[in-house]
């Protein structure tokens, strides 16, 4: 009896050790990288996981938001593998553009399996738009002027040919058998120049991300004639047609999440898993997310990681075929 009394003691022992090995505490300090200069993209990703984590009590102190931009995430990532690999209580935000880059080998002599990726909080769709009063009333009125006459129309985007919003239209362009490489594409600095040149019918057409349009639908100057998605998206959202149900199979997600570095350890790298999954459910984080004009996309952990994965081999096959990798 005594035995046997003995063995259960010792096998509860080793469970609860066991399950300390696994358990960490909340990091001393917390910090959100964005790789970029403030405003934009990365800034938004970190100020919505800043202010929600606050807010469902998950950490007691304010998250420190730190910017260290270069390379759509390049300088920041080899930061965190190089200088910081082990720091628990460091996320570094990342977007599509990030993947698109990372399989384009801009990251330098690191690669997606360098880091550890962690969680998404949500994402954004690629669409393109033009002016209210432009005669191209759908997708298929604007590839169709595309067809016959390249240089008829001018696409314009708030980034440089070979990033999101040049792939996005090249790939469209492709799918209607237009040449991508005879596309007329001007690259502008930031997402609110190209509304401008729009507005300014300097460009007949801009290639961007929706939430940049939301600002915009309520009034009479500008159309969106696609929207990348899947399905149609809520809200004022749903009088956009998705490119799929006009004829054009193109589907591109602009994911925000975060990553941290590659030594963080197993306890501490299950600590913010935890703390994303019962984040992601909560009201206070959907509301800061729905502000921030994004939509649910909920991936963490080896899921998330699979998905990175993933989509940075389509970019990678994606980017050969127009000549912008090897």
């Amino acid at each position: 009896m005594k035995t046997a009394l003995l063995r259960t003691l010792t096998a509860s022992a080793l469970l609860l050790a066991g399950a300390s090995a696994f358990a960490a505490d909340a990091p001393s300090r917390t910090e959100c990288i964005a790789p970029a200069k403030p405003g934009g993209g990365f800034d938004l990703t970190c100020k919505l996981i800043q202010v929600s984590l606050l807010e469902t009590g998950a950490i007691e102190k304010p998250m420190r938001v730190t910017y260290m931009p270069g390379g759509v995430g390049a300088v920041a990532y080899n930061a965190i593998i190089a200088q910081r690999p082990a720091e628990a209580g460091t996320l570094v935000a990342f977007s599509g553009g990030s993947l698109l880059n990372l399989s384009q080998g801009k990251f330098g002599r690191y690669n997606v399996d360098d880091v550890r990726w962690l969680a998404s909080i949500g994402t954004d769709y690629g669409m393109i738009a033009v002016r209210k009063d432009s005669p191209y009333k759908n997708l298929q009125d604007l590839l169709k002027a595309m067809e016959k006459n390249p240089s008829q129309v001018v696409i314009g985007a708030g980034a440089s040919i070979g990033s999101q919003d040049w792939m996005k239209a090249a790939t469209l362009a492709q799918k209607a058998g237009v040449d991508p490489h005879k596309m007329r594409y001007v690259a502008f600095e930031g997402g609110g120049e190209p509304v401008t040149a729009l507005l300014g019918n300097h460009v007949q057409a801009i290639s961007g991300d929706l939430s940049e349009m939301v600002p915009y639908l309520q009034g009479d100057k500008i159309r969106v004639l696609a929207v990348f998605s899947d399905n149609r998206l809520p809200g004022q959202l749903a009088e956009v047609p998705t490119a799929k149900e006009q004829g054009y199979d193109l589907v591109w997600p602009i994911i925000r999440g975060f990553y941290v570095g590659p030594k963080v350890s197993d306890a501490e790298y299950n600590w913010w898993l935890n703390v994303f999954s019962k984040l992601q459910q909560t009201d206070e984080f959907k509301k800061q997310r729905e502000m921030r004009g994004l939509f649910e996309f909920n991936k963490n952990g080896p899921e998330l990681d699979a998905y990175v994965k993933k989509q940075v081999a389509e970019y990678r096959e994606q980017a050969k075929a127009f000549g912008l990798a090897k």
